[in-house]
């Protein structure tokens, strides 16, 4: 389930209907898929991609996890500790493929391996056919400087909400999932990814879908 407990599958056919019902356009629509860590955007993203896909609409997905940048630079920055906030991310990098996307056929689009902790370059491709692109992270909608920027490329802004205390759990059961006990998860879950949450909740402007 996810926010509001509602099950993603159901959210995921929200977001398909939603991206059905955009105008025609000669260049590619691109989707925001954002809210807080924790909150399903990946889950419900690749749902409403595979669904939109058998409804023949061509359609394909991209993570902004891709441009975390490395944790070497993160250290020298001494934004390791930080990593997941906005400041750890190559937001000119990631602006400049959403522009691309909308006027290139054929993009190669980075990825993230999360047992790797690593961006990796090209691990996917969206085709020429691919008219609709869905994006997912959580920062699509932030209403801060630099993020802003983004707001005009998207066809359609959608916002997944989830209350503080159901974040809490999940993304203490995500860090378990990695390996750490359960003080260290919870620990881990507060010290980083609460806090980006909450800035995200904050910050990010209405979409035109909030579920």
């Amino acid at each position: 389930m996810t926010g509001g407990g509602t099950a993603p599958d159901v959210l995921a056919d929200r977001i398909v209907d939603a991206v059905e019902a955009l105008p025609a356009a000669r260049h590619r629509q691109l989707v925001a898929i954002a809210g807080p860590p924790g909150s399903g955007k990946s889950t419900v993203a690749s749902l409403a991609t595979a669904k939109l896909n058998r409804r023949g609409v061509s359609a394909g997905l991209v993570p902004m996890d891709g441009f975390h940048f490395d944790n070497a630079i993160l250290k020298e920055r001494g934004l390791f500790p930080r990593k997941g906030a906005p400041e750890t991310f190559d937001l000119a990098g990631f602006r400049a493929l959403l522009v691309r996307l909308r006027t290139e056929d054929e993009v190669a689009i980075p990825g993230f391996d999360r047992k790797l902790d690593l961006a990796i370059a090209a691990r996917s491709m969206i085709l020429p056919d691919q008219r609709v692109v869905l994006v997912e992270g959580n920062y699509l909608l932030l209403d801060e400087s630099g993020w802003v920027g983004l707001h005009p490329l998207w066809a359609l802004k959608v916002f997944l909400g989830v209350d503080l205390a159901t974040l809490e759990t999940r993304l203490t059961d995500r860090w378990v999932g990695f390996g750490l006990d359960k003080q260290a998860a919870r620990e881990r879950a507060l010290s980083n990814d609460i806090p980006n949450a909450e800035r995200v909740i904050r910050n990010s402007v209405q979409g035109d879908l909030n579920l």
